[in-house]
């Protein structure tokens, strides 16, 4: 696994846990944590095969949850805190996240009020004139969403 497919997964993970409104703290920590992971020299795999948990410690922003967590990432493909939140919010609504003029409070409204998960979803939900029920979501914006599904091909 890639330190980028290493990253990723961190940032999904904080994404998703920010539409279950959960700790800001721990959704700063995996973001920054993403953010290092990426741009970081050398290859994850090869710092926990030389050094372990520990030698990820190095990195800024690793602590020991997070080295924790790699090393369930690299060993088995995923890990606890990353099953949780996916079992709690489908992972595919992050995909929402594509469409220009859609953030984090429309998506979590998107989600409890009318229980859409994918973009497949949305996309019916829109074409079936959804967008008038969903608070906060003014002409020039559902004109943008319009425009974004019709680019992103639905």
């Amino acid at each position: 696994m890639t330190n980028q497919e290493i990253a990723e997964v961190f940032r999904r993970l904080a994404n998703l846990m920010e539409l279950g409104e959960e700790n800001p703290f721990k959704l700063r920590s995996y973001r920054t944590a993403a953010d290092t992971i990426e741009d970081w020299p050398k290859p994850l795999a090869e710092i926990v095969a030389e050094g372990g948990q520990d030698g990820l410690r190095e990195l800024p922003g690793v602590g020991e949850a997070i080295s924790k967590k790699i090393v369930d990432l690299l060993i088995t493909g995923t890990f606890n805190a990353y099953e949780k939140a996916k079992a709690k919010i489908p992972e595919t609504i992050l995909d929402l996240l594509k469409v220009d003029g859609l953030g984090f409070k429309t998506l979590q409204i998107l989600h409890s009020q009318f229980q859409l998960t994918n973009i497949d979803d949305f996309a019916k939900f829109v074409a079936g004139g959804g967008l008038d029920s969903v608070p906060r979501l003014g002409e020039k914006t559902q004109a943008r969403i319009r425009e974004s599904l019709k680019t992103l091909g639905y």
